[in-house]
């Protein structure tokens, strides 16, 4: 039997490498000589810690080894990495590209008239005439890069953003668009790409997830889908926090002098099924969850404690503001830096509920895009601005990106419909070009018409930023290596400073 070539797949950095035994495929389709897991449950002296401690000196060398100002990177990273950590601003909804970051005058010219190019169906099919746009764009920091009056505080921060214009979907309904975009694949039952980076890269934090969602209040269509490890091991699926005092039900033991015996209790338990059943993963899965969650009793209560963060930084983000969802949203923000300051890999911000529609006006376009910036403008320009002077920018990417985007011509009368065929999606730190743009879309901001892309060829940016090819980034399932983009995706080396 010949061997695989080593660089075909990657091997999770997350696992130690496998040793002497018998030549099998490990899950990330690499040969190598490994213990089945059940031999090694059954005969290993050290038992399930010594499974813990060589989880643990994997996690320390692989943050040893992403230092992103370090140039000899090893860990199985297939080239130098620009971030070790992603933050996804999911916009819910459905953002609208002409009013927020792609400017077009020729809307302002036809604003009332007849749309003047052919119209692809819509979800509602109830279109009106051409729509301009209610707010004046101006040109921001040294870059002059155009941004909408409805993002002041964002618009500071201009020559840190890469605003790519021309992203596209291949769905044009919110549950379907929402799978493509968080899976790559516009159905239920892929892994996520935060259920892909943690795969890949592992843990650099032993007391809280790889991948935590912090939720704002409103569930994405395609509900918790979005955030699966699919045919991952389940441990990679994302873990939710809630944006309140209070993130998770229950973290704080009512009787914390009787854990010891429970854990004890659960070990033999598990090492006792593991013995007989024939698929100890899912065991596996269960015994590393249990232990995170009794260290999370103590991590996240720490976590969500703001009392150490200083005025100065509560009032920047709008801890206290009189609108409720940019409290929210504040908090949230807040909260993701505090987790990328502890290691986690990949945080998620689900939008705060604004009293009527999220990002998905079908009317009363003015009120309802204002009263959504107005809950996420301020935290995310003040969390830029933290991670800048905190040194964590570099290292982190900022990905802002709804499902879609939405029509130049009205959906009724003061309303945008959905529109998968030309949209803005924007990115900062972590590598890339700020200040600039890239692709385009037609006079209308209808289609995209200069260097289109699709959510894959983002999934691949975002690994890339991560030191990860995405071509060899896979796991074998149904027969076949399965990866984030599948036989799709490009690098862009246009979006790099």
């Amino acid at each position: 039997m010949s061997a695989v070539q080593p660089d075909r797949y990657f091997c999770p950095a997350s696992r130690p490498r496998p040793f002497a035994g018998t030549m099998r495929p490990g899950r990330a389709g690499r040969w190598g000589f490994s213990f089945s897991r059940r031999d090694f449950l059954r005969d290993a002296a050290c038992g399930f810690g010594g499974i813990a401690l060589a989880a643990l000196a994997a996690r320390e060398g692989m943050a040893a080894n992403t230092d992103a100002a370090a140039e000899d990177l090893r860990g199985g990273l297939h080239h130098r990495a620009r971030a070790r950590h992603v933050i996804f601003l999911y916009m819910d909804g459905g953002p609208s590209q002409m009013d927020t970051f792609d400017p077009k005058p020729e809307l302002q010219k036809r604003h009332g008239q007849p749309f003047a190019m052919k119209i692809e169906r819509t979800q509602f099919d109830n279109n009106g005439s051409t729509l301009a746009s209610p707010w004046e764009f101006a040109p921001h920091g040294q870059s002059g890069l155009p941004i909408s009056a409805l993002f002041p505080h964002l618009a500071k921060h201009a020559d840190e953003l890469l605003v790519v214009r021309s992203m596209t979907s291949q769905f044009s309904e919110h549950t379907s668009a929402n799978y493509f975009l968080h899976t790559g694949l516009g159905f239920a039952g892929r892994p996520s790409i935060g259920a892909w980076v943690t795969y890949g890269l592992g843990s650099e934090c032993e007391n809280l997830p790889s991948y935590i969602v912090l939720n704002g209040g409103l569930t994405p269509p395609g509900g918790l889908d979005n955030f699966s490890s699919g045919f991952l091991p389940a441990d990679f699926a994302a873990s939710t926090l809630n944006s309140s005092p209070s993130p998770i039900a229950n973290i704080r033991d009512p009787h914390p002098s009787s854990v010891g015996g429970t854990r004890d209790l659960l070990r033999a338990l598990d090492a006792a099924a593991a013995e007989q059943l024939g698929n100890p993963d899912a065991i596996e899965a269960a015994i590393r969850n249990y232990e995170l969650a009794f260290a999370m009793q103590a991590a996240v209560p720490e976590l969500v404690d703001l009392a150490g963060e200083s005025e100065v930084t509560r009032q920047a983000y709008g801890i206290d503001h009189p609108h409720p969802p940019t409290a929210i949203y504040a908090r949230q923000c807040l909260l993701a830096r505090r987790l990328v300051e502890r290691g986690v890999r990949f945080i998620e911000l689900t939008c705060p509920a604004v009293g009527h529609d999220r990002w998905d006006q079908h009317a009363n376009l003015k009120k309802g895009h204002e009263d959504n910036a107005l809950a996420v403008d301020q935290p995310i320009g003040a969390l830029i601005e933290d991670l800048k002077q905190r040194g964590l920018l570099d290292q982190t990417l900022l990905v802002f990106a709804g499902e879609f985007g939405r029509t130049p011509f009205a959906q009724g009368s003061d309303g945008r419909d959905h529109n998968p065929f030309g949209f803005s999606v924007w990115l900062a730190g972590g590598g890339m070009a700020g200040g600039t743009t890239y692709g385009a879309t037609d006079e209308f901001g209808y289609r995209a018409v200069e260097n289109p892309l699709m959510m894959h060829d983002l999934h691949a940016m975002i690994l890339y930023a991560l030191g990860i090819d995405h071509r060899r980034l896979t796991f074998r399932f149904g027969g076949r290596d399965m990866r984030l983009t599948d036989v799709h995706g490009e690098i862009i080396p246009a979006w790099l400073a």
